[in-house]
């Protein structure tokens, strides 16, 4: 039984999931809107929203802790400067997950993750 054991595996090694992770909210915080798993959007979820809160606080440790999660440095530059100024009077929830209907091939349950207006 996985009584109280958090997170998904993803049947991937640590480093991959993280990769994997990271691959997802770079695409997410650069596009506004990524079509992945529900899975995977539920995981990623928190992430993307602790990107923007830093983006919020704006000083140079955050930046640094960005740095170090997102991989493309212009993706990182647009969080600080537009999602910042975008979600100030809001505190959390700055992303939306949307079902959609189950892909094709496989029969997953897919869904749209996008970020609030």
């Amino acid at each position: 039984m996985r009584h109280q054991v958090a997170g998904r595996k993803f049947d991937r090694p640590t480093a991959a999931r993280m990769a994997m992770y990271r691959n997802l909210v770079t695409s997410l915080l650069e596009n506004e809107k990524i079509v992945t798993t529900e899975a995977k959007a539920k995981e990623i979820q928190a992430m993307a929203e602790k990107m923007i809160t830093l983006g919020k606080k704006g000083d140079l440790n955050a930046r640094r802790a960005a740095l170090a999660f997102i991989y493309k440095e212009d993706v990182v530059n647009k969080v600080f400067d537009e999602y910042a100024k975008r979600f100030q009077d809001r505190n959390g929830g700055y992303t939306r997950i949307t079902k959609l209907i189950r892909r094709i091939g496989d029969g997953a349950k897919m869904a749209q993750i996008e970020l609030v207006d």
